[in-house]
């Protein structure tokens, strides 16, 4: 079967943070000096919710103070706009466009995140699959569910690519899609599942 649709991951996948200010992991800082044990499943509760800043604060136990609270959201603010897209972004999401393949978004990243980066798009998604709006993360299979389910496509329909190999290539696969790993620092092919830039996925879209 002909790939119908191809997701992308956001963050090192279609787009970069120029000045990152880490603002949530900064928010979980403080709450660990605050008292508060950080949990292995902090980030996924806090990806997996539409929540800003402060209503994470608040999930987790909302020790921190109003200027605490402020600083973070300058650093969110800065970092949001610091937002950059990779060169080989446009040239990849428009030909995908022109050749009428669907694009979408599947990415593990908290709410504030999203509206930003479709700002940038040179083309907007079919679909988003937001892990805020799913209920889940990669490599959940939930989220995988998700994104085919809003894309009207079977898994096997659906190209992933995405710079973590576990969320955008092993969960993928496991789920039934095609799942490949974006490492633009390889010096050379891998052969193993691997591209070392969005330029590929073209090719591999005919393929396919």
């Amino acid at each position: 079967m002909a790939i119908k649709a191809v997701a992308f991951d956001v963050f090192g996948t279609l787009v970069r943070i120029e000045r990152p200010t880490r603002p949530f992991r900064k928010l979980v800082r403080l709450l660990g000096q605050a008292g508060r044990p950080r949990q292995s499943d902090d980030g996924a509760r806090a990806m997996s919710s539409a929540l800003d800043l402060r209503q994470a604060a608040h999930l987790f136990g909302g020790m921190v103070s109003e200027d605490e609270l402020r600083a973070l959201e300058a650093d969110l603010r800065d970092e949001i706009q610091s937002i950059t897209l990779f060169e080989d972004a446009t040239p990849t999401l428009t030909a995908l466009k022109d050749k009428g393949i669907k694009v979408a978004l599947c990415s593990n990243l908290a709410a504030p995140y999203g509206p930003p980066v479709l700002t940038l798009l040179p083309v907007q998604p079919e679909f988003c699959a937001w892990s805020y709006e799913a209920g889940a993360v990669k490599p959940q299979p939930a989220i995988y569910q998700y994104l085919c389910d809003g894309l009207a496509c079977q898994p096997h329909e659906v190209l992933m690519v995405g710079d973590t190999p576990d969320a955008d290539m092993a969960g993928p696969r496991e789920f039934g899609m095609h799942g490949y790993h974006l490492d633009r620092r390889a010096a050379q092919a891998q052969g193993n599942g691997s591209l070392q830039s969005l330029g590929e996925v073209l090719r591999l879209v005919d393929r396919l």
